[in-house]
């Protein structure tokens, strides 16, 4: 893992969370790239384009955080994009070779009863670059174990579970599977390959109506660091995608979340 992606909005909580990410990001030797998108605009009623001033505002505003946390000789590289935020993302990860995508669960949202706010609901259903979604405040802390929750253990994609690689391999960690049989379980679901055998230390089964709920279930007594999932069309946050703000009622998590592409 060596380049590492930090989009940051207007939270009060920007600061704590670039400082996770140069902790994090210092574990594996990687370069913290901080960014924020803006698009272009025209002041109301003129030609006049404003979207220099946007940039320069947007670029003092990011030394800004930056100047407030300690790096730990960490590289870390500030970039004002220009565009719409998904397309002007993905472009920023190619260029870059983003291994991983850290963010806030609101960037911008005020609302307690939000944990993924628009833009951050936006990146982690649209995109494909494995995400990992730090709370609001966490402080980081190595990752001694992980619980990953899966309806289907068939991997199809290559190169999928990389990130969880990694962070096994970084941190010695020990991770545990928790594979729920939902409504739309299908037979061989629950075959597990030698790849990600090889990663896990125990495996639980559980029946549950969805992922999350198979989760709540057994997260608080498997005591784990970090919380894997896995982003498909119909996976673990199911309808929750379907809006981009996902509600704490529907789904919350007071630890990092580990959200890699989809196994298929």
């Amino acid at each position: 893992m060596k380049n590492i992606l930090v989009p940051i909005g207007s939270s009060k909580n920007a600061a704590s969370h670039l400082q996770y990410a140069v902790d994090f990001a210092k574990e594996f030797g990687a370069k913290v790239y901080v960014v924020q998108v803006y698009n272009v605009y025209t002041k109301a009623g003129t030609m006049i384009k404003i979207d220099h001033i946007i940039e320069k505002d947007s670029r003092e505003y990011l030394k800004s955080h930056v100047d407030k946390i300690n790096k730990k000789g960490v590289e870390v590289i500030t970039r004002t994009l220009k565009g719409k935020l998904i397309d002007t993302l993905e472009l920023a990860c190619k260029a870059a070779n983003i291994d991983l995508i850290l963010i806030e669960p609101r960037t911008n949202s005020i609302k307690d009863e939000v944990y993924l706010g628009k833009t951050s609901g936006k990146i982690i259903k649209q995109m494909q670059i494995p995400a990992l979604i730090v709370p609001e405040g966490y402080v980081f802390k190595p990752i001694s174990k992980v619980l990953m929750a899966l309806k289907s253990a068939i991997i199809k994609k290559e190169k999928v579970l990389n990130p969880l690689k990694m962070i096994k391999t970084q941190f010695d960690s020990i991770v545990d599977l928790l594979l729920v049989k939902t409504t739309y379980y299908s037979e061989g679901d629950f075959e597990i390959s030698d790849e990600l055998n090889s990663l896990v230390s125990s495996t639980i089964q559980s029946e549950n109506p969805t992922t999350y709920q198979g989760v709540l279930e057994h997260y608080k007594s498997n005591k784990a660091d970090m919380l894997c999932v896995v982003r498909r069309n119909r996976g673990f946050f199911i309808k929750k995608w379907e809006k981009n703000t996902i509600l704490k009622k529907d789904f919350s998590s007071t630890l990092p979340v580990l959200v890699l592409s989809g196994l298929k």
